[in-house]
């Protein structure tokens, strides 16, 4: 699953989750367009705040093959 259809399901923006967070919205932008990923110590945070697990927010950054 992509990231930006996870985040979008629950309702949130770029803005809103990023705020939930306390990063940037342009990062969450780039973890959208593939530019860059969250930092290890924050999927926890990520997961909490779009309400699934650590190993579902992973896989939206698993390299396709």
């Amino acid at each position: 699953m992509q990231f930006k259809k996870l985040r979008s399901e629950i309702g949130l923006t770029q803005k809103d989750l990023a705020d939930k967070l306390g990063i940037k919205q342009s990062a969450v932008a780039m973890w959208e367009t593939g530019k860059s990923k969250p930092r290890t110590e924050d999927l926890y945070a990520i997961a909490a705040v779009l309400n699934v697990s650590v190993e579902k927010v992973l896989e939206c950054f698993k390299p396709a093959n």
